[in-house]
């Protein structure tokens, strides 16, 4: 292990992360009593330029008058691009009004670290002028050409730095590929087309300590479209995926939490290599295969996500 080490940030479960347009105030109420573990309201692509005012208003009101940590959701709100004029404005508007309520803040299509340093500095000023004491949490929408291009350094940009999305809508139209579905497969590719690009977003990802998230699947009447996406990502190691429909809320949570089997495996893993120690030996076989330390190792990644989702449930 290198002495170099960035220990993981504050862990959330984010399985699945349901997008509400902050311009349809009435999805809200329906969205605290859904299944998703995260919820952002949105302020960018859901929302018209002739909305977007009106939606930051709604969206502070949400968040003052809407328990939603007391229903066991994360809230994040994301706003406007750097590159708008609105985007100054959503920040501080919304932290000022509605901060304390605020757990993280999801930033679109960012391109250098220092577009994640502009909202840490504004996060800054605002929770000291405003006496917020818990600091807001920011997450990064990796989205263009320019993002990927930089993504090793944007995850070390800042403390505040949570998490990591895939945006692949965006990222395809920046990289002009020939695709026009929100994370579907041009079948003319021999493979999965993101697979490059989500592979070097949650090695970034785990080199930090910040947990990477999968993006939008657009055909929400698609669900085993859906599941095959959420299972390429889960298998590189990503945490969760957008429902940008209740419909896929479900399938995200099942798809991002250890089976049974699995659960029930990593623990057997864990006590032959315990029973191993306690002889002298730091290898074993199980089933006929070897394992070792880094068994182990992945064996306690199951373990403790199955522990964190099993919190969860409990406390619904």
């Amino acid at each position: 292990m290198s002495h170099t080490f960035y220990p993981s940030v504050r862990q959330r479960l984010q399985r699945s992360e349901l997008a509400v347009p902050g311009s349809n105030p009435g999805m809200f109420e329906k969205a605290l009593k859904s299944e998703a573990d995260y919820i952002f309201l949105d302020l960018e692509d859901a929302v018209a330029p002739s909305d977007k005012l009106q939606s930051r208003k709604n969206i502070i009101q949400a968040l003052n008058d809407i328990d939603w940590r007391g229903k066991g959701k994360t809230i994040s709100f994301r706003t406007n691009g750097i590159d708008t004029q609105y985007m100054y404005r959503d920040v501080v508007e919304v932290v000022e009004q509605a901060g304390k309520h605020l757990d993280t803040i999801l930033i679109p299509k960012v391109g250098v670290p220092a577009d994640i340093y502009m909202v840490d500095a504004l996060l800054t000023q605002i929770e000291e002028a405003f006496g917020i004491a818990e600091p807001i949490g920011i997450e990064a929408l990796i989205e263009t050409a320019l993002g990927m291009s930089n993504v090793e350094a944007i995850a070390a940009s800042s403390r505040r730095l949570e998490a990591m999305h895939f945006g692949s809508g965006d990222f395809a139209a920046s990289c002009q590929a020939r695709t026009v579905e929100i994370g579907g497969l041009n079948p003319d590719y021999p493979g999965d087309q993101w697979h490059n690009a989500m592979s070097r977003m949650v090695v970034a990802c785990r080199a930090y300590g910040l947990r990477p998230i999968d993006g939008p699947y657009g055909n929400f009447k698609d669900p085993e479209g859906l599941e095959a996406a959420a299972k390429r990502a889960s298998a590189l190691g990503y945490e969760g995926k957008w429902a940008i429909h209740p419909s896929q809320i479900d399938l995200a949570n099942s798809v991002f939490s250890p089976s049974s089997a699995e659960v029930d495996h990593a623990k057997r893993i864990l006590a032959a290599l315990e029973e191993a120690a306690e002889s002298g030996k730091g290898a074993a076989s199980l089933d006929g295969r070897m394992i070792d330390a880094v068994s182990a190792r992945m064996a306690e990644n199951l373990v403790k996500k199955n522990e964190e989702v099993q919190t969860k449930l409990s406390s619904q």
